[in-house]
């Protein structure tokens, strides 16, 4: 999985305990700890998992008194008394749920899981509390019914349409009955999706396939063989084995290279099945979460869950969705249908007497590229080292925005592993950057953007810095071998750093305005605009060098790469846009009676035509995106292809200046990095480009038109 970003504060994370005990509150909790911290960093090195619960409920408690203090306000109901400030109550509670949903993504823990299911309803409960306060909606509505008359700056009248839509969509309007309804339905969706989650980290932590007999090694290039001789040494009863897992440094490896077929079939049905059946099942899940969805969306008045999405974001109809899928959708599966005839060709010549199964394609897709473009992914890993690839991301964008990244070995860190950036521009501090590389049982698998604090100003007007954090799963170095990521990989480092970019260069007044908080179909844009650098040559000749002799790729190499741009990309987009169609037919459901998962999916896909070779990029039973809580992609997933099209054409306008090109960035440095959801998008995207976004560089650029 690529890209994925963990919003908390958009799931509903502000919120308040029903009942609560008058403490006196334990100061050697990091979070009541009245201490300067360098530049705001939570006291990481201080936390303990003891310290959460009780500064949920302090930071809840706190909150509370916020908002009291505004419903009882006896002043006429203004800008500034009213929207400014609910938009700056929780400031305890925005911190605490931020340290601790980004530690359960990267530092889990069975004891954190169990404060994450106690925590979730409770802080569900306490947002509809606020968003079905009708004292204070009223104070928001009188703002908002006399808004034309305020003379509000063009943020700040953003700020109470979203504040007041946000009351809408939160159940506001609804009567009594059916807020009692819309409640529970939430608190049970927040305990859900965050099962679902940990089922499917505790799944992929639980596996792991030993091998005893060296000729089953046969095909891995000897960086996989000494990583998982490595991985089988951390326990007592396989050392002196290999040992590969799930996890995707492991998993992909094994499937592309290994020659031992029976054992490829098994790693990947261990990978397929996860969370379908046994301790960590998510099927019973599935089917209430897709209820209760759609249940909530028709108590608000909409046909649909997807409709219910969809109305606060650019696409804004199931049908534009599906529209734009299905145009992309058509050439990708003939692509994909030309591989596999390739593929089958090529096992039928190897006298495999076998049909072509999804274990297989990776493997002879691998064999067909080095075949006929003489180009393996183990030639091009020398010249991707994590480092090098790093430090191209930084000059490229010291070189396009000015940003310049120090190392500071003094920054509080919230896990060993990570590495803590000073950014600077000018000499001025502009953000704190968390740089997180490699696999591990706590974290989560995939790679994301996220953050512990969100770039915005105080009510004084004073600039607070951001404090972002980009989190990987790369292969880990070896005794003998550093971190050498595979082209894919390597532009996924640039992908994240794009959403890094959002935050980091956000300047917005108001949090809940700033960096990513926009819409799932926009953000990804600024994180797949960047993936164009990683294989444009120019780039390349600047960052990819050999690990051992510090040569540059040779031009014959980025010749190779470059040729290869569209090989493969009838997989890659059918088993994306495959994904995406599935939540949208998960979620454009009206009724769900009796849903069972495995037959719905395999009558979606079979619908679309998918060939059994392929498998959506996800199996419903461990797609996160759409049924974890960390990631808030339900009805979503299609964002990937909706802002590619914005991300290809935009990215047209460098190419016709100069990659390179200080006017250019700075223009959309301006127009979409600083601002946030300050004003409609598209306008936003519109006055960068010049115009409305064209599907033709998307298609282009896929080798699909």
């Amino acid at each position: 999985m690529k890209k994925v970003i963990c919003i908390i504060l958009t799931l509903g994370v502000l919120a308040s305990c029903h009942k609560k005990k008058e403490t006196k509150m334990d100061m050697s909790n990091p979070f009541f700890a009245n201490v300067e911290r360098l530049y705001g960093i939570p006291a990481f090195e201080q936390m303990e998992v003891k310290h959460f619960m009780p500064a949920f409920e302090e930071g809840m408690k706190q909150q509370k008194e916020e908002i009291l203090a505004i419903t009882s306000n006896a002043m006429v109901p203004d800008f500034k008394n009213t929207i400014e400030a609910l938009e700056y109550s929780g400031e305890l509670l925005d911190e605490v749920s931020a340290c601790f949903f980004n530690l359960c993504e990267t530092n889990n823990s069975p004891e954190m899981n169990e404060i994450a299911e106690k925590i979730s309803p409770v802080l569900s409960a306490h947002a509809d509390d606020i968003y079905m306060n009708e004292a204070l909606f009223s104070r928001v509505k009188a703002v908002y019914d006399k808004r034309e008359a305020l003379n509000l700056s063009r943020e700040q009248q953003r700020l109470l349409e979203e504040t007041y839509k946000h009351f809408v969509r939160g159940g506001v309007n609804l009567p009594e009955e059916k807020q009692e309804r819309f409640r529970a339905i939430n608190e049970r969706l927040s305990l859900l999706t965050v099962k679902f989650g940990n089922n499917v980290l505790n799944a992929t932590n639980a596996y792991r396939m030993v091998i005893e007999d060296s000729a089953e090694l046969a095909g891995l290039p000897s960086s996989v063989v000494e990583a998982a001789a490595e991985t089988a040494n951390e326990q007592p009863g396989t050392r002196g084995k290999w040992v590969f897992t799930t996890q995707t440094p492991s998993l992909l490896p094994f499937l592309q290279f290994a020659d031992n077929r029976e054992r490829r079939r098994q790693l990947w049905e261990a990978y397929a099945t996860r969370c379908q059946g046994g301790p960590n099942d998510n099927l019973a899940l599935i089917r209430e979460i897709v209820a209760l969805r759609a249940e909530r969306a028709q108590l608000l008045g909409y046909a649909t869950h997807a409709d219910y999405v969809l109305d606060d974001c650019m696409a804004k109809t199931p049908q534009a969705v599906y529209d734009l899928l299905l145009q992309v959708w058509k050439p990708a599966l003939a692509k994909a249908k030309q591989e596999e005839a390739t593929y089958q060709a090529m096992a039928n010549r190897e006298k495999g007497g076998f049909t072509l199964q999804p274990w297989d394609w990776r493997y002879y897709e691998e064999k067909v590229r080095q075949a006929k473009y003489d180009l393996s992914d183990e030639e091009c890993r020398p010249y991707f080292q994590m480092e090098h690839v790093r430090q191209g991301i930084f000059t490229l964008v010291e070189r396009l925005y000015g940003l310049t990244f120090v190392k500071n070995s003094k920054l509080p860190l919230y896990h060993p592993e990570a590495e803590g950036y000073e950014v600077y521009e000018n000499d001025t501090l502009r953000g704190v950057l968390y740089l997180d590389y490699f696999t591990r049982d706590s974290k989560r698998s995939g790679a994301w953007m996220t953050e512990f604090r969100t770039q915005h100003q105080t009510e004084d007007g004073e600039n607070v810095i951001p404090i972002v954090s980009l989190v990987f799963n790369f292969p880990r170095p070896t005794a003998t071998t550093p971190s050498l990521l595979n082209f894919d990989e390597a532009e996924t480092f640039f992908h994240e750093f794009g959403h890094g970019l959002h935050a980091l260069m956000s300047r917005c007044r108001y949090r809940s305005l700033a960096g990513t908080n926009v819409s799932r179909d926009f953000v990804e844009m600024p994180s797949q605009i960047m993936e164009n650098w990683a294989r444009h040559p120019e780039m390349m000749r600047l960052y990819a060098q050999h690990y051992q002799t510090g040569d540059t790729i040779p031009e014959t190499l980025v010749k190779k790469i470059q040729s290869v741009s569209y090989y493969g990309q009838g997989f890659m987009n059918t088993e994306l846009l495959a994904a995406s169609l599935l939540d949208m037919d998960y979620h454009t459901l009206a009724e769900v009676k009796q849903l069972d998962p495995v037959a719905f999916e395999a009558a979606s896909m079979e619908k679309y035509g998918l060939i059994p070779s392929i498998i959506s990029r996800y199996h419903s039973w461990y797609f996160q995106h759409i049924f974890s809580s960390s990631s808030g992609y339900d009805a979503g997933y299609y964002s990937y292809t909706w802002s590619a099209v914005l991300a290809c054409d935009a990215f047209e306008l460098f190419e016709q200046k100069g990659i390179f090109n200080r006017e250019v960035a700075s223009e959309f440095r301006h127009q979409i990095l600083e601002r946030g959801n300050t004003e409609d998008l598209a306008t936003l995207y519109r006055n960068f480009r010049g115009q409305d976004p064209d599907i033709h560089p998307l298609l282009r650029r896929r080798g699909l038109e």
